[in-house]
C-alpha cells in the first residue's frame, strides 16, 4: 500500500468557516491561536481567517474576546458545526447497520405529496428533508426509503403547514415496471455508484492518515488536528447524503462499512490530550460504542 503524502490537489477541501467550527469546543470556545495554526497547515491566510471571523461575529454566531491569536471565540448559541457533521443518529444507525444491529424487514416506506405552486418554498423544503432523510424520488411526487422515517416527515410537514397534502404508505410489495427485485430496485432508485465512490476517497484518505501515524511521524498536535478536521470534513461528504441503504440492498462488499471502521481507527491515534475537548471528536465518534449509543442499545432492547 502507497501512503505517500497526497498533493494538496487530492486533500480534502476545508473552508475557513467549516474550520472554525470544527474546532469549537466542548465549552463552546475556539482558540484563535490554535485557528490560526491549523488554518496555515491548511494553505489558509491570516487575511483569510480574520474575514471569516468578522462575518461570523456579525451573524451573530459568536463574539470574540482579544484580538489575534490571543483571542477566544464564544458561541453566543448552538454552534452547530457549520454543516460538517452529519446527524449523530444518522451516524449511530450507519454503525449500527455495520454491525448488523439493524436488519431489514423488508419494508418499503412511501411518501407522496401534491404541494400547489402557491407553496412552493415549503413544497421545495419538504423535498429537501426526504431527501435529507435519504428517500428518493420514484417519479414525479413520489419518494420512496428503506428505512423508517415517517415520523420525521411527518413532524417537517406538520411544521411547514403541509401535511394534508402528504400520504403515507408501507409495502412490502414494490415494483417499478418489470423491476421488483430489492437489490435492482435499490440500484435502480440510488445512484449507488456516487456514493461508493464517495466512501472510497474517505477510505483512501482514512489510509493516508493512518499510514502517516503508523510511520511514526513525528506530528506536531497541529498536524495531527489538521488531519482530523480534514478527516472529518472527507466524512460528511461522504455520508451527506447518503441514504444509509441496509446491508440487504447493498453490492457486497460495500465500501462504507470499510470506510466508517478506518476513519475509527484513525479518530483513537488523533485524539490527542489536547484536542479531546473539541466536539468533532464527540459527533464524529463511534456512536454505537460511546455511553451514549450504549443507553440507546439497552432501550432498544439490543
Amino acid at each position: 500500500m502507497n501512503h505517500a503524502e497526497p498533493d494538496r490537489a487530492r486533500r480534502p477541501e476545508v473552508s475557513t468557516r467549516l474550520l472554525v467550527h470544527a474546532l469549537v469546543r466542548e465549552d463552546g470556545t475556539v482558540d484563535a491561536g490554535e485557528l490560526y495554526a491549523v488554518a496555515g497547515l491548511l494553505g489558509m491566510t491570516d487575511q483569510q481567517v480574520r474575514l471569516c471571523l468578522k462575518r461570523l461575529v456579525a451573524e451573530g454566531r459568536f463574539v470574540q474576546d482579544g484580538r489575534g491569536r490571543r483571542a477566544v471565540l464564544r458561541a453566543v448559541a448552538d454552534p452547530a458545526t457549520g454543516g460538517l457533521a452529519p446527524d449523530a443518529d444518522h451516524v449511530r444507525h450507519a454503525h449500527r447497520q455495520d454491525l448488523g444491529l439493524a436488519p431489514w424487514d423488508g419494508t418499503w416506506h412511501l411518501f407522496a405529496f401534491a404541494v400547489p405552486e402557491a407553496r412552493r418554498t415549503a413544497r421545495d423544503a419538504l423535498r429537501e428533508t426526504l431527501l435529507h432523510l435519504g428517500a428518493a424520488p420514484v417519479q414525479g411526487g413520489l419518494y420512496v426509503s428503506a428505512n423508517p422515517i415517517a415520523d420525521l416527515v411527518e413532524g417537517q410537514a406538520r411544521h411547514l403547514g403541509v401535511l394534508d397534502t402528504v400520504t403515507f404508505l408501507t409495502s412490502t410489495d414494490l415494483r417499478v415496471g418489470e423491476v421488483s427485485d430489492p437489490l435492482r430496485l435499490a440500484a435502480a432508485i440510488w445512484p449507488l455508484d456516487e456514493i461508493a465512490a464517495r466512501h472510497e476517497r474517505l477510505a483512501a484518505f482514512a489510509e493516508t492518515v493512518a499510514g502517516r501515524l503508523a510511520r511514526g511521524a513525528d506530528l506536531s498536535g497541529a498536524e495531527k488536528l489538521t488531519s482530523a478536521v480534514e478527516l472529518a470534513a472527507e466524512f460528511s461528504r461522504a455520508m451527506t447524503p447518503d441514504p444509509l441503504l441496509p446491508p440487504e440492498l447493498l453490492p457486497r462488499p460495500w465500501p462504507g462499512s470499510r470506510a466508517r471502521r478506518l476513519t475509527r481507527e484513525c479518530w483513537t491515534a488523533l485524539r490527542t490530550p489536547s484536542a479531546a475537548g473539541l466536539r468533532l471528536f464527540r459527533l464524529y465518534d463511534d456512536p454505537v460504542h460511546s455511553p451514549d449509543g450504549q443507553r440507546d442499545g439497552r432501550r432498544d432492547g439490543r
